[in-house]
């Protein structure tokens, strides 16, 4: 089970312009302490946030407009693959694994990555705003693992944030936590690695919980 924004894909900085440039339009100051308050939470939540420092402040479905039409933007510009996702990507299906990406981005953000990453890439994905309940609440995860059809037990949640491992946690899944922007506390359930590079398919079979995959053998030379 696949994070998105600053796991999968390096938009985290995409995101701090964007949120720049709506509290521009709102009249607040923004900074990366208030983008790192935000990382791996919900579009509920960033708003709520936005206006909180905003001067001259407008309808919440405004600002969440502004937010997603200005990563649209950037999307379209370019979007660049954080360093070992392929690779563990193609691993994971030589080896039988399915993937699911579970994002608290929308749809239309969503697909946007996933055209660039790869639909084939993923057996289910699902978005922010096809939850009722997002990020740090494990809801994404579950409706990820029984669209599988397998136990929690035999996931792996691959985080890159505080919000989305304490989902991945709550839902039972051994998370890995990959940071991106800012570090991620250590707790109970969470396994630190240091990127997607030192992730294996045949590292994530030997992750407390999980049951063994079978990972091909290179033929002889």
């Amino acid at each position: 089970m696949f994070d998105m924004d600053g796991l999968l894909v390096d938009t985290e900085p995409a995101w701090y312009d964007v949120e720049c440039a709506v509290m521009a339009r709102l009249g607040g100051p923004w900074t990366p302490a208030d983008q790192e308050a935000l990382l791996g939470g919900s579009m509920s939540r960033t708003v709520v946030y936005l206006l909180a420092r905003a001067e001259h402040p407008v309808p919440p479905a405004v600002v969440e407009s502004w937010l997603v039409e200005g990563m649209c933007d950037r999307l379209r510009q370019g979007i660049s693959v954080r360093p070992g996702a392929r690779e563990l990507l193609d691993g994971l299906a030589a080896a039988g694994v399915p993937t699911a990406l579970v994002s608290s981005s929308y749809r239309v953000l969503v697909d946007a990555v996933l055209a660039e990453v790869g639909h084939h890439r993923f057996a289910f994905s699902v978005s922010g705003d096809e939850v009722r309940r997002p990020k740090p609440h494990p809801e994404g995860y579950l409706r990820a693992a029984a669209a599988l059809g397998v136990e929690p037990r035999w996931c792996v949640v691959l985080e890159d944030s505080d919000n989305g491992a304490a989902a991945g946690v709550a839902a039972g899944f051994p998370t890995v936590c990959v940071p991106s922007v800012v570090p991620i506390p250590a707790g109970p359930g969470r396994l630190p690695r240091e990127s997607l590079l030192a992730i294996t398919p045949e590292w994530l079979a030997t992750v407390p919980g999980t049951v063994p995959v079978p990972v091909p053998v290179p033929p002889a030379a």
